[in-house]
This record gives structure tokens, C-alpha cells and sequence, in this order.
């Protein structure tokens, strides 16, 4: 098991990591992290969730924990109505679904 599951981000006391075992964040970590591959349905909810939160761009905040998921994402620019913008995806399908509207352009950035 060579990634974390998830750390601490705020100063405050929270619940503790064993709390939070049912949560789906949780489960789809805990899936990764042991050889795991996600389906059409967890790649969709993962775009969205990460693209959707104020706080990380490739990591999902669940109750003063950070969940990471650089490790499955990747970095995809999108020409939408003129204007480029930058997002973090599972894949251009994930990202597709997240986006409303038409687009012009996806281009996945390399590491």
C-alpha cells in the first residue's frame, strides 16, 4: 500500500479516519490503493467531485480529511466559448459529463 489514505487538513479536532470507512470517498481510496480499477459510474463521480470543491484541485475534502487522487487524475484544458480553462479528469468521457454546454476544444496536458 505505497499511497496514504487520506491526511489531516484543518487545525480543529474531526472524526477520526475509522469514522469515515463507509463513505464512498473512502471506499474508492481504499479500492485504489489495493490494485483496484474504478468504473464508468466512480471515474464520473470523481471528475465531478474534484472539479466541484473550493478547497483542492486533485483531491476530494471529506470532513477535515484530504482524500488524494493525483494519483488517477489527469490534466485536461477545455476551449469553452472562447476561453480556455483547466481541469483535473479521470478521462475526456468524465470530464464530458461534468462540462454542460458545447465544446470547442479538450487537449490533455502531458506530465
Amino acid at each position: 500500500m505505497g499511497t496514504t489514505m487520506a491526511t489531516k487538513f484543518v487545525a480543529w479536532e474531526v472524526p477520526t479516519l475509522e469514522a469515515l470507512k463507509g463513505s464512498k470517498v473512502y471506499i474508492l481510496r481504499e479500492k485504489l490503493n489495493n490494485g483496484g480499477q474504478m468504473n464508468r459510474e466512480e471515474k464520473d463521480w470523481l471528475t465531478r467531485n474534484v472539479n466541484s470543491n473550493t478547497y483542492f484541485k486533485s483531491a476530494v475534502p471529506l470532513q477535515g480529511w484530504r482524500f488524494d487522487f493525483s494519483d488517477v487524475l489527469r490534466t485536461f484544458i477545455v476551449c469553452q466559448y472562447g476561453h480556455w480553462t483547466e481541469y483535473k479528469a479521470t478521462d475526456k468521457t468524465g470530464l464530458r459529463r461534468y462540462l454542460y454546454g458545447r465544446i470547442d476544444n479538450i487537449v490533455e496536458l502531458e506530465k
